[in-house]
């Protein structure tokens, strides 16, 4: 059963369009990647679901309701939070700060708490540096905490945006894990990710994104076995 229906968006910045009628469907469940090269409209395509750039044309249907045009802090209150390209914690307040910030559409202190021990059970290393403000945490663990305060709105789709940019293997290893993990718990996502081997072995389906127009797309697997796939982003 499909959570996110997108038809024929449209979305840009000033005279440019970027984003030129794309569709494309998460189910619930689903972890779903979109690949691409960079300038392809990854990113745009993330923060239009989220609210941030406006919507053009087209539509976005989330969880059965129509969210087009709802700014972003009702969108979040629907379930669909974003961890966005370059982690963008808030560097001066703790890493608890953080999580709190990350629960700011809630009213419920006592699921609040639990979901901190949850974002501590995903990202252990959380809880030791939790008085620690964010902007002195290594890049894996910013972000780990970018991850974590995203999942503290309780998301239903969780988006990312390149969770492996610049860190170590095994930093990537770790956080590809908990992305699994986190979606046997329930929770669908929507994966942006430069490298497109680890994200199609980690999908389910995928998208290919050429210049704002979806080119291709289909079950992960068999993904990676296209040859076009292979020649232009497994370095085949």
């Amino acid at each position: 059963m499909a959570l996110l229906e997108v038809q024929q968006l449209r979305a840009g910045y000033g005279p440019i369009e970027v984003l030129k009628g794309i569709s494309l469907q998460v189910d619930k469940g689903e972890i779903v990647a979109i690949i691409g090269a960079n300038g392809a409209g990854k990113t745009t395509t993330l923060m239009t679901l989220s609210g941030i750039v406006p919507v053009r044309g087209g539509s976005i249907l989330f969880d059965g309701q129509d969210i087009t045009r709802l700014p972003a802090y009702q969108i979040v209150s629907r379930g669909l939070a974003q961890s966005p390209e370059g982690r963008k914690i808030f560097p001066r307040l703790t890493v608890l700060e953080n999580l709190e910030m990350g629960a700011f559409t809630r009213n419920d202190p006592q699921g609040v708490q639990a979901d901190i021990e949850k974002a501590y059970h995903y990202f252990p290393i959380l809880k030791q540096r939790a008085k620690q403000a964010g902007g002195t945490l290594s890049g894996g663990e910013q972000q780990m905490l970018a991850i974590a305060r995203a999942l503290m709105s309780r998301p239903k789709l969780l988006l990312l945006d390149e969770p492996s940019l610049g860190l170590a293997p095994m930093i990537v290893l770790k956080i590809f894990e908990v992305i699994r993990e986190l979606n046997r718990d329930g929770v669908a996502v929507l994966l942006v990710e430069q490298n497109a081997r680890m994200a199609l072995k980690l999908a389910h389906r995928g998208y290919v994104l050429e210049t704002g127009s979806i080119t291709m797309s289909d079950r992960a697997e068999t993904m990676l076995n296209d040859p076009r796939v292979k020649a232009a982003y497994l370095g085949e």
